[in-house]
């Protein structure tokens, strides 16, 4: 990033040195607040409180070096609609990727929106890329553009960007000899929305995560989905062995299974929807994902901390003021989860 220039995350130029921050911090709520960490109801990652239920581990898998003719990223290739296998690398959750890639790209302009996932900025700007503010409601990107980096539904605030825009955008990039790179962490419950089945294309590069929609982040696993030149320069920089063995066995059952992706996302839709009737019910506009909810309301940074004395954690994003809500796996939560905002908006009325 230029000297001065604005972090277009963070919204300041020292916040783009600092570590970015995520949720799922529940010890660190509990330090701040001063409840164990037991008693919370963690609403602050987006991620399927339903996960997937994984069938039993194979020994085999845990004594064995993983093996690149096991058939993984042909099952990614056709669970996201990739063109095949060649098109297909798994890296260790799409973070090892969103650090490299950059370092393969020709240095140049990169748009990035002004609030999205929190680790792209400072990855391009170590690379030493030109950070620059994208408005991803535009029609045709600026000239002055090489890259740009889409999220897709955005991360956290549910904008989503339609294929065909995102197509115009890649010839745009591509003509200048730049590259579109869309993360669809959040995409699975929309499929036929996405780009998977065009990264043949070069400078067009798709990340996909098991961990949001299946709910299986603590395998540390993702795909990295392009043209095989580019994904041979990555698999060369981040070395063998990416995705352990008892990682893709998990996440090869939950590629296999369509009945359970099929009741999910309908289940999924259902729950959004109830989320978002709740804070619409305390006067909250929300845009939502059928994994989360979002509110930029004058009230949301002390609607956070409220809930937090509560017990119940959400995603505060201070350079917007804005919250993000993820949600209730149980029935017993969602209790919770209205008890306590109907008391924490109460309490900031009466303030």
């Amino acid at each position: 990033m230029r000297e001065g220039a604005i972090d277009p995350v963070n919204g300041d130029a020292a916040a783009a040195t600092a570590p970015a921050v995520h949720g799922g911090n529940l010890h660190e709520a509990a330090t701040r607040y001063g409840m164990p960490y037991a008693q919370w109801l963690d609403l602050s990652t987006g991620i399927n409180p339903h996960g997937y239920p994984v069938p039993p581990v194979p020994a085999d898998a845990w004594r064995r070096l993983p093996d690149d003719g096991d058939d993984f990223a042909a099952c990614a290739a056709r669970y996201y609609g990739a063109p095949d296998a060649a098109h297909v690398l798994p890296v260790a959750g799409s973070q090892a990727a969103i650090r490299a890639l950059p370092a393969l790209l020709p240095r140049a302009q990169v748009g990035i929106a002004p609030l999205t996932y929190s680790e792209y900025a400072p990855a391009f700007e170590r690379a030493g890329h030109d950070v620059v503010r994208l408005d991803v409601s535009c029609e045709s990107l600026p000239d002055t553009l090489t890259h740009a980096v889409i999220v897709n539904p955005n991360n956290p605030t549910a904008e989503h960007v339609s294929a065909a825009r995102l197509l115009q955008w890649h010839a745009q990039l591509s003509a200048r000899g730049g590259t579109l790179l869309v993360d669809e962490a959040f995409a699975d419950t929309m499929p036929s929305a996405s780009l998977a089945a065009h990264t043949h294309r070069d400078g067009l590069i798709v990340l996909r995560s098991p961990g949001k929609f299946f709910g299986l982040a603590g395998v540390r696993a993702g795909f990295v989905l392009g043209a095989p030149a580019l994904l041979g320069a990555l698999r060369q920089t981040l070395g063998a062995w990416t995705v352990s063995g008892p990682a893709r066995h998990a996440v090869k059952a939950a590629f296999a299974d369509e009945a359970w992706q099929q009741q999910m996302r309908s289940q999924l839709n259902l729950e959004s929807e109830r989320l978002t009737n709740l804070l619409h019910a305390q006067g909250l506009a929300t845009r939502s994902t059928p994994l989360f909810a979002w509110t930029d309301d004058a009230h949301a940074p002390a609607l956070h901390d409220a809930l937090a004395r509560r017990g119940v954690w959400t995603r505060l994003f201070t350079s917007s003021r804005s919250v993000r809500f993820g949600l209730p796996g149980s029935e017993a939560e969602w209790a919770r989860f209205e008890q306590s905002l109907v008391e924490a908006m109460r309490e900031i009325d009466a303030a």
